[in-house]
């Protein structure tokens, strides 16, 4: 289906052509493989450019199971009924915070370096990844973004599954994808290169970004 990251970013932008040359319009990409997607979305729409670091709180012992997320800005939210019915005590989701928070901190200081967050409260934000399996980190991200009070929340991936499909729009204020399968085998199934993106490629193309919106 795709070639690449930057050719799923081309497809996908093509979805994308109602939010291009908007002033209230900002893309933030979920690190690290939403990033090339994102590049090539946010050139093709001539939007500003950010990223958007999210890391879930699992619960000690069952860390694939959420009981919450913090995300860029301090922002923390937490599932209510995982924390209640697991009976899971403040000492110990402040202790995981912690852990989490200094790992988030790192990829900023990466990624990021002093540059400041982007401003989002009353923006249109296009939320990308290069695909999407179950929706949990996704949710995640569109549950933290939430907190900051961006007018719109639209997801957009080169591929998701055709039963996460309604999950996700019911998290989102709108959904865009290039390809939902019923038969889905994996994000990286879509890709004829699905290569991990290092830190220094990632921030490279940040860089490059931001550049650009500094000169403009």
């Amino acid at each position: 289906m795709f070639q690449n990251r930057f050719a799923a970013g081309r497809m996908l932008a093509a979805k994308l052509t109602a939010y291009a040359n908007r002033q209230d319009v900002l893309v933030l990409a979920l690190p690290r493989g939403g990033v090339p997607v994102a590049f090539a979305v946010a050139q093709a729409l001539h939007a500003p450019l950010d990223i958007w670091l999210v890391r879930k709180l699992g619960v000690p012992g069952q860390e694939e199971l959420a009981m919450g997320a913090i995300a860029s800005g301090n922002v923390r939210v937490l599932n209510d009924m995982v924390v209640q019915s697991l009976h899971i005590p403040d000492q110990v989701i402040a202790a995981v915070t912690a852990a989490e928070q200094r790992e988030l901190e790192r990829r900023e200081r990466i990624y990021r370096g002093n540059r400041p967050l982007p401003h989002v409260r009353g923006r249109t934000v296009i939320l990308i990844d290069d695909g999407i399996a179950t929706g949990a980190t996704m949710r995640a991200a569109i549950a933290a973004l939430r907190q900051l009070e961006p007018a719109r929340i639209v997801v957009a991936v080169p591929v998701i599954p055709a039963a996460t499909v309604d999950v996700l729009r019911a998290e989102a204020d709108e959904l865009i994808y290039v390809a939902a399968p019923e038969r889905f085998f994996g994000v990286g199934f879509w890709y004829e290169d699905f290569s991990q993106a290092t830190d220094d490629e990632i921030r490279d193309l940040l860089q490059r970004a931001w550049r650009d919106q500094d000169a403009n």
